[in-house]
């Protein structure tokens, strides 16, 4: 545990935090955040991670302009007309992409076995490319993603610890808990979408 990684864990828990008020500014936190655990996961040999906090960059860029196109003028999303619309996949979207992330994820985690020296192979393959969706996933303002969140946090506890990331770990199993409060958050708000 050091400075660096504590900023970024500060900085993931303000974006989530963020995100969950649908808050534009959420996308700014997690650009620095993904910055500083590029240099943190590479260290520890977690290079899908690494390379993952590059995607979060791209995707925080793109959420930023996506939320920006209906934000009301005190950059909050909550109660306003204008705001995009929080929406649902149906069961064949969810099963079209489990199979997407579970088929890549074991074609990546064998690749990063057999040609890398990358720690846990399989687990970081898996928890990078779910977190490539689901990321994709809050941009859309897709309901499920919280859900997505909630097993993709679970798994990457375990990852965490076993590189003696103890802080990050512990982020993460707050990240839980947040994604539990985001999806009951965004549903409430998506039952009232659905009974204006």
């Amino acid at each position: 545990m050091n400075a660096v990684e504590i900023c970024a864990v500060l900085l993931a828990l303000a974006y989530v935090i963020l995100a969950i008020q649908q808050r534009r500014i959420c996308w700014i936190a997690a650009i620095i955040s993904a910055l500083l655990y590029v240099h943190i996961f590479w260290q520890v040999a977690l290079y899908l991670e690494a390379l993952l906090q590059v995607f979060y960059i791209i995707m925080a860029l793109y959420g930023w302009s996506a939320w920006g196109r209906h934000q009301p003028s005190d950059h909050s999303y909550s109660h306003n007309k204008n705001q995009s619309q929080i929406r649902t996949w149906t069961r064949q979207q969810h099963l079209i992409a489990c199979t997407a992330v579970i088929s890549l994820s074991l074609i990546l985690g064998w690749g990063m076995h057999n040609w890398t020296d990358a720690a846990l192979p399989f687990f970081d393959a898996a928890t990078t490319v779910c977190a490539l969706l689901a990321t994709w996933m809050v941009t859309q303002k897709l309901l499920e993603n919280w859900l997505y969140w909630i097993a993709i946090n679970a798994v990457s506890i375990g990852l965490y610890l076993a590189r003696d990331l103890s802080l990050t770990a512990a982020l993460f199993a707050g990240y839980v808990i947040l994604a539990m409060v985001g999806y009951r958050t965004w549903r409430t708000q998506w039952l009232r979408q659905q009974t204006a």
